[in-house]
């Protein structure tokens, strides 16, 4: 609605406050909940019928106002029990009173339509706030209309995929969700992630965290029907990680259906172990297509990634390490015929003669590597030898799910299928190797949350491993890379088999990987008491 500024007229000089009250009821809305539109009809015409016929209500016709409540006045957050409340409108008894009204029934109206949809803008402004200018016998005029500023983190600022695609990708995942829920009963789904959090299933890592997100949607709408029920579906499709939403089309609905026909355990097992093979899950099938490289050169040049596709092997010093050894402190050589020896200091002993101790990671990392000054792997025959990678332009943009334009960690990590031989690593069969750093798997370096499907894992680096082979490609995995590929991944996935990492000879982060299942290998650690050997059997 407009004011003049140089006008007497009473309605004019309430507009504004009107319009600063949208402005801070916008404003108020805690910024991390979605907004979601809503089939509310006609919400202009609602707003003019609130104004007295003639006059008043021509007074208030405006096309900037009307394009503001067009495309904004329906949006809506959804409450914990599936209410609307709107985000523009309410009954409020401090605004003038010629505009109660109208506020009061964009809000009812807001509230009682069914929500139709995701809000994503990347729009930093919501509305025109001023027109005018023009000069006139009283002096200049300018016209105020609704608007609101969203918050910095509302807005969409991606390049791929645009608000327009994200919205209608929601509104797919909304049916494709619904449709889940009903096929899949929620002792069915509850069979899955006991299976899952037992640790009995093959990389269930991968899978565990939508199977998880089933089972709670399942419980939170249990006891609501009707539009209430439809609205908390739309409210966790809004917040769902990609891929969350659509259990049909992903590795869990595989699980789910199984467990629906009545396999047995041992059955489920065997079919979700060969699905989940390292060469089989998310892994391209078949050469791509020509119009799949033509999709991918769009988009990669859409978000500028060409930079990023070079990879080259991580240095020890590009990596966050939670543990390195301890130097060696150079003390003088005292006389005398004791002076060899060093206070406090047990002679050591050898490895080899050790007794080994079992024991997990969680505990191994919890109370002997705050004790350690050294550390060495006895390293034999085929064992997980990891290749840790980073981007050659280190400004290029991201391109792994972990990756963050605010927090970059473009570094990952490779291991070959069926493990490799300490000699293709450029270390000698049947020898003890000193360990020169410890990191968790670059996934885990913002925190084991951020993308917790891909697993836990540590890498014990080691002093000298280098990769031999130059058939690893670049190790461009489609499990690792950022949603807005997934499409492209038969393409990503040929130019990563034809591509060849860089650095090997500069490449000192590569060791041997700890998993869910431990490291099949004997580690020494000195202490200040002396030292012990471990065999990490689990990961917990």
């Amino acid at each position: 609605m407009s004011i003049a500024m140089n006008s007497d007229h009473d309605h004019n000089a309430t507009f504004d406050l009107f319009g600063a009250a949208v402005a801070r009821r916008f404003a108020s809305i805690d910024e991390s909940r979605p907004l979601f539109t809503v089939d509310a009809g006609d919400l202009y015409s609602l707003y003019l019928a609130t104004f007295r016929e003639g006059e008043e209500r021509q007074h208030y016709t405006c096309s900037c106002c009307r394009q503001f409540i067009q495309r904004f006045g329906n949006l809506a957050v959804i409450e914990g029990d599936g209410s609307i409340t709107s985000v523009m409108w309410g009954q409020d008894e401090n605004l003038p009173e010629i505009f109660r009204s109208a506020s009061a029934a964009l809000a009812r109206a807001v509230g009682r339509g069914p929500v139709s949809g995701v809000f994503v803008s990347n729009e930093q402004r919501w509305g025109t706030p001023v027109t005018g200018g023009v000069y006139s016998f009283d002096g200049p005029k300018e016209w105020h209309h609704f608007a609101v500023t969203p918050q910095p983190s509302r807005l969409h600022r991606d390049r791929l995929p645009t608000p327009h695609q994200v919205m209608a990708q929601k509104k797919q995942d909304f049916g494709t969700l619904s449709h889940g829920l009903a096929d899949f009963s929620r002792e069915t789904v509850a069979a899955a992630v006991n299976l899952l959090e037992a640790e009995a299933m093959y990389r269930g890592e991968k899978v565990i965290g939508p199977a998880r997100f089933l089972l709670d949607l399942h419980d939170k709408i249990a006891t609501y029907n009707g539009e209430r029920r439809r609205n908390l579906i739309w409210r966790a499709v809004a917040t769902a990680p990609v891929g969350f939403a659509t259990p049909r089309s992903s590795m869990v609905g595989t699980l789910l259906e199984d467990l629906a026909e009545g396999m047995s355990v041992e059955v489920v097992q065997r079919r979700f172990a060969d699905k989940m093979h390292p060469l089989q899950y998310q892994r391209p099938q078949a050469a791509p297509t020509a119009g799949n490289i033509v999709q991918a050169e769009s988009i990669v040049a859409k978000l500028g990634l060409a930079p990023a596709l070079r990879r080259r092997f991580a240095r020890l010093e590009e990596i966050k390490a939670i543990w390195k050894p301890q130097p060696a402190r150079d003390e003088p050589a005292a006389g005398g015929v004791f002076g060899h020896l060093k206070a406090g200091q047990n002679a050591p002993s050898d490895p080899n003669k050790a007794s080994v101790t079992s024991i997990t990671w969680v505990k191994f990392e919890a109370t002997v590597l705050p004790k350690a000054k050294s550390i060495k792997v006895l390293v034999k025959g085929l064992m997980n030898f990891a290749g840790v990678v980073t981007a050659v332009d280190p400004d290029a943009p991201p391109i792994l799910q972990w990756d963050r334009e605010g927090e970059r960690n473009p570094v990952s990590w490779y291991v070959w299928n069926g493990g490799s031989s300490p000699i293709s690593w450029r270390l000698p069969d049947q020898a003890w190797i000193e360990a020169t750093g410890i990191m968790l798997k670059p996934s885990m370096w913002s925190g084991e949350d951020r993308a917790s499907h891909q697993g836990k894992g540590a890498v014990i680096i080691l002093d000298g491993a280098k990769e031999t082979r130059t058939n690893a490609g670049l190790a461009l995995f489609p499990e690792c890379l950022r949603s807005e590929l997934h499409s492209i991944r038969a393409t990503i996935e040929a130019f990563s088999k034809r591509g060849q990492l860089e650095g090997a000879d500069e490449g000192s982060a590569n060791g041997l990987m700890v998993g869910d299942r431990g490291l099949d290998a004997v580690v020494n650690v000195v202490t200040d008491l002396g030292s012990a050997s471990y065999k990490i059997d689990r990961w917990d």
